[in-house]
């Protein structure tokens, strides 16, 4: 029992007679999208899926994110049922299509996938920079995402799926779209977080893509895996020897043919010249262009690896062991207030109320009716002091 489950823990998708049928109104079954498949993807490695439009790729990929429920057969991811909620901040997804709020620019749109995320502020804000520089879209980060070409919209899905720092990362068709400089910079990401131990789904049309970049693979063709191992064990050509060396005289050829022919019966079929692949000619040439600094438009060619995706997050240890470190500020002395006369307060509120007030209204013109400011602050001052000369109901004179 104990083995069983250290295998589980040791597989991040575990697929045993998966199966799903699309049903009709009336529950008939109208197609059988994945037909009683077994696999399994391994922690850390990158896995690649294939095969051609309509052989299940796709369907796999949802009933992996839950999206869609299996009809028959056991299927688990990072150890739990895939409609586990647990596992879902753990996983990024880049679907075959970006599905992006058009109005919201880059910096925008990766802030709001973080909050989905539960980010704090400050680090959303350092994934976003990071991984707006790592895919090239830094210069355009407050332009429209309405604006983009697709390859600059696939480029942002990219880095959509890895703000969260998952441990299962899922690419369908990450590279399409993107011209040769961002199929490289993928493929380059992909194996640097292969070695950074991440474990990544990886679906695509594209061959040379999945070749370059998958430990294992498995090609899927009418719902059914029809292969499936490492890259050696399904390309390897059994029926044939490849001896490479330094360019030959064509006399040496003969006497390496005449060797082959004295000792194993064969002969040498053809020669040639070795040939580089057509992607590494593109890249030299974009290389010497760039170091000759001629100018290009659109999408950068994106930066290093985004730094959280290097090692796991240790921001709040940090924090704390700088708070630790930091040189305790020294307290400030409090000075005792000096202590006033009760009288001396009382002086100072009589003095400042006596003084003539800094807005004192325009003097009104006299006449026999008005009487003058002076009697009437006067009288009020009599009244309020108890001094009226005229107690008693006397007349005044």
């Amino acid at each position: 029992m104990a083995r069983t489950s250290k295998q589980t823990t040791d597989l991040a998708v575990s697929a045993v007679g998966l199966t799903k049928v699309f049903s009709d109104f009336w529950m008939r079954a109208r197609a059988v999208a994945v037909d009683g498949i077994d696999f399994e993807i391994r922690q850390h490695e990158i896995f690649g899926l294939l095969g051609p439009n309509g052989s299940g790729k796709s369907t796999t990929i949802k009933m992996i994110l839950g999206l869609l429920r299996p009809t028959r057969g056991r299927l688990t991811v990072l150890g739990h049922d895939p409609d586990d909620v647990k596992i879902k901040s753990r996983i990024g997804y880049l679907p075959e299509e970006s599905y992006l709020y058009r109005f919201l620019n880059p910096m925008e749109t990766l802030d709001y996938y973080g909050k989905l995320f539960g980010l704090e502020r400050r680090i959303r804000r350092r994934r976003c920079e990071e991984l707006l520089e790592m895919v090239g879209l830094n210069q355009v980060g407050r332009r429209r995402v309405g604006e983009f070409s697709k390859g600059m919209a696939r480029r942002l899905g990219l880095a959509q799926a890895l703000v969260n720092d998952p441990d299962f990362l899922i690419l369908d068709e990450p590279t399409s779209g993107l011209d040769p400089i961002g199929t490289r910079q993928v493929k380059d990401l992909l194996l640097e977080l292969g070695r950074r131990g991440k474990t990544i789904l990886l679906s695509s049309h594209l061959l040379a893509d999945v070749e370059d970049v998958c430990d294992r693979m498995a090609v899927l063709y009418g719902g059914k895996i029809r292969a499936s191992g490492t890259g050696n064990e399904l390309l390897e050509d059994t029926d044939y020897t490849v001896i490479q060396t330094q360019r030959l005289r064509p006399e040496t050829i003969v006497k390496v043919e005449r060797l082959l022919q004295e000792t194993e019966g064969v002969g040498i079929e053809s020669t040639h010249a070795p040939r580089q692949k057509l992607e590494d000619l593109f890249m030299n040439i974009v290389a010497q262009a760039r170091a000759e600094q001629l100018a290009n438009s659109g999408a950068l060619h994106g930066g290093k690896t985004a730094a959280f995706l290097a090692a796991d997050e240790t921001d709040g240890v940090d924090l704390v062991q700088q708070l630790a470190s930091a040189p305790k500020p020294t307290p400030a002395k409090i000075v005792p207030a000096k202590k006033t006369d009760e009288a001396e307060i009382s002086a100072n509120i009589l003095g400042d109320l006596a003084k003539p007030s800094d807005r004192v209204a325009e003097k009104p013109k006299s006449d026999a009716t008005t009487k003058p400011a002076s009697n009437v602050d006067r009288n009020v001052l009599d009244g309020l002091l108890g001094n009226d000369q005229n107690a008693g109901g006397g007349k005044s004179p």
